[in-house]
């Protein structure tokens, strides 16, 4: 494909064919070398296959430090926006290799309609539960039992399990993966704990949110989210191994392991959902991808009121508020794990096996 086409004429692409058009022309200047894991990784081929550039795009996080350095943007001919067209191609690269497909793409075009709608069905369906009568128990049990609980949560655990392997088992064969090695491993997720590629690749982080101006703000943000995510789900599996292993259920002590991983969780997730809410609004739209900027601005806000309503309940302990504020954050909760699969959250995980590609590829 000749790269003195004009800028119209590059519009009638696909996100796949406009990407490889661009990376092309990357490859031939080289400039952003210093910059991300994806520069360097572009360096090391001449030609670009459809799973390269998924790779690629799953690579790149968006800190669109090499649009604001780079010399084609528009008004120049070449017009190239990689951080935008990486955005459509790695959602594309969701939505095509989900399980089931049709849900990928359903929730692609109606996110927010969905969710909402998860939302309010699983709330009905909590508080259909608690006036039958199941209840039996102290703390949060008196209201909903544990065996409810149980019955509800582990189809909505298991599905987002089995749905996000399927995917990533696709994705992986897309991108010609090879045999996962614990050193590739142990690289991947020490990038990802690190964030690493959000530090701009030079140390002082993104342009997202103010042009050319470089900070660390979208890198904080996400690490409170993923540590507070993390610290909220290993507070939740602390208690299942209490329960089962110990014979100790709830509820726990404010000083017990599952209430202090659980409550510094929620605080770190509220922080970090409401940092990265406040950013999303500053950053350009058309350096990302436009079809899904309100779907993943649904997703944060819905990963917030997991957060918030979580804390709120335990606050409201012993109050009338419980039976109602159970039901909201216990729905909230179902919605995320259900729609897990398809919303902004599973970049995580395809983020992660990038990594993993791009170390093997070291």
């Amino acid at each position: 494909m000749s790269i003195e086409q004009t800028p119209q004429a590059f519009e009638t692409l696909n996100p796949i064919d406009e990407a490889r058009r661009q990376i092309e022309i990357c490859n031939a200047c080289r400039y952003c070398e210093g910059y991300c894991a994806v520069f360097p990784a572009i360096t090391k081929q001449k030609t670009f296959g459809d799973g390269d550039i998924s790779q690629l795009a799953n690579l790149c996080h968006n800190c669109r430090g090499c649009y604001y350095a780079c010399q084609y943007t528009e008004p120049h001919e070449f017009a190239l926006n990689l951080p935008g067209v990486l955005a459509q191609v790695r959602q594309d690269s969701w939505q095509d290799h989900a399980w089931p497909r049709g849900a990928g793409q359903a929730f692609h075009r109606s996110g927010v309609a969905i969710a909402c709608a998860v939302i309010v069905g699983f709330m009905a369906l909590l508080l259909a539960v608690q006036a039958i009568g199941s209840a039996g128990g102290d703390g949060f049990y008196a209201t909903l039992s544990h065996n409810a609980m149980v019955a509800i949560f582990v189809p909505a655990f298991l599905f987002p399990v089995l749905s996000i392997g399927i995917s990533l088992r696709r994705y992986w064969a897309h991108i010609g993966g090879q045999k996962v090695t614990l050193g590739a491993l142990t690289q991947a997720f020490g990038d990802a704990a690190r964030l690493k590629n959000l530090s701009g690749g030079h140390g002082e982080g993104c342009n997202f949110e103010d042009e050319d101006r470089f900070t660390h703000l979208r890198r904080i943000g996400h690490q409170l989210t993923m540590w507070g995510f993390l610290l909220c789900f290993a507070a939740t599996s602390t208690a299942t191994v209490m329960h089962y292993v110990f014979d100790l259920p709830a509820p726990y002590d404010l000083l017990s392991l599952p209430k202090l991983l659980g409550i510094t969780g929620g605080v770190l997730l509220t922080l970090g959902t409401a940092k990265l809410a406040w950013l999303k609004p500053k950053g350009d739209r058309s350096l990302g991808d436009t079809r899904v900027w309100g779907g993943e601005m649904a997703f944060i806000l819905l990963l917030f009121v997991v957060a918030v309503t979580g804390l709120v309940l335990y606050a409201a302990t012993g109050t009338a508020a419980v039976p109602l504020l159970l039901a909201l954050h216990l729905g909230t909760v179902l919605a995320f794990f259900l729609l897990m699969p398809f919303s902004k959250m599973v970049h995580g995980f395809y983020r992660l096996a990038a990594l993993v590609r791009d170390a093997q590829q070291k």
